[in-house]
């Protein structure tokens, strides 16, 4: 086993003195990137990309030969799954995601596959080898899936929405079949993370993009639970080695206290959470990782640092902060920014760790 060089972000974690403030970026491999947009363009297709183990590893490395991240995050969709269980994912220019065959009935359901991670998802898989063997061990890689309810919205709505509609026309009147759906997803997500960990992923995160669109008890039922489900589904130690657990839940600040009870070793805090507010209410539970708002990285480099050391201060001493946006980078940032934010989270962290 490749010994890691630069371990900061998984003891940053597990709570472990580190050094500094570790720092990764949501959609760090991505449009704002010349270099990556040059690759999208020779793949033909954003999926053609994505399945092709060779070219998500070249994108996957991109941004770590530009800035000094503390982590790599595996290149891929969160609607693998539900292209893998023969929805039909595609994209069309400026709406997004969209399905062929999105679920509209009981019947549907049932007859969804629970997916093989090395049979219909062996793109991801591979790519997961591949990266990690060109990392050499000189950061962690991060891999990831959509949260069930996530997912399910997406199945369920054929696409993005505005208003969720159709899910919660299911949630209110067919919970049943809805539990249906997350347990199955739950189980899906569970394998796909594990086929990653086993494949050399060092920490796995929960992306539940759309758990902040539900009220406080329809949250617990429907998201968290399934995100708790996962988590006791996760194998989280490989050969003595501890693999670390993120949930993000956008919107998700105002049931923190419930999160951390879920499993996870850290939580991912959107930037309307005040990330010092958050620490007092987790307590010791869980590392926090966030929260500067994406748009921040449209400002000039002395505003983007006095931003960061905002978020430092607010944190405060000790390890069990990562450093991250409050959700993912938007495709016309400038990069030059981007290194003016990852030089002072690791310049002035520091003395935050002495």
């Amino acid at each position: 086993m490749t010994t890691l060089k630069n371990d900061t972000f998984i003891k940053a974690l597990l709570k472990q003195p580190t050094d500094y403030t570790p720092i990764w970026m949501m959609r760090q491999a991505g449009r704002y990137l010349p270099e990556y947009r040059a690759v999208r363009e020779q793949a033909g297709s954003f999926m053609n990309l994505c399945t092709n183990p060779e070219l998500a590893c070249e994108v996957t490395l991109q941004p770590l030969r530009r800035f000094d991240f503390d982590a790599a995050i595996l290149f891929s969709d969160i609607l693998t799954i539900p292209d893998a269980m023969g929805l039909g994912l595609y994209f069309t220019e400026g709406e997004g995601p969209r399905f062929k065959n999105p679920i509209q009935s009981a019947a549907d359901i049932e007859k969804l596959p629970i997916p093989d991670p090395e049979m219909e998802l062996r793109y991801v898989v591979d790519a997961v080898r591949l990266i990690r063997k060109n990392l050499e061990g000189s950061v962690p890689l991060i891999g990831f899936s959509g949260s069930p309810w996530t997912l399910a919205t997406y199945m369920i709505e054929g696409g993005s929405s505005k208003n969720f509609a159709k899910i919660k026309k299911m949630m209110f009147n067919e919970p049943a079949l809805l539990h249906k759906l997350l347990d199955k997803l739950a189980q899906s997500v569970a394998l796909y993370l594990n086929a990653q960990i086993a494949a050399g992923a060092q920490a796995v995160m929960l992306f539940d993009t759309w758990g902040g669109m539900l009220s406080g008890d329809d949250y617990n039922e429907f998201s968290l639970r399934y995100a708790q489900q996962v988590r006791s589904l996760l194998k989280t130690e490989i050969d003595g080695v501890k693999i670390p657990t993120v949930l993000f839940t956008k919107g998700g600040g105002l049931w923190l206290e419930n999160m951390a009870n879920a499993g996870y070793d850290a939580l991912g805090l959107d930037w309307q959470t005040d990330i010092g507010q958050a620490r007092v209410r987790v307590g010791e539970k869980v590392a926090l990782q966030g929260n500067l708002d994406p748009l921040t990285l449209y400002a000039q480099p002395e505003i983007i640092v006095e931003k960061v050391k905002n978020i430092l201060q607010k944190y405060g001493n000790g390890s069990g902060h990562v450093f991250n946006l409050g959700h993912g980078i938007l495709p016309d940032i400038n990069p030059d920014n981007v290194k003016a934010m990852v030089d002072a989270v690791h310049e002035f962290s520091r003395p935050y760790h002495s």
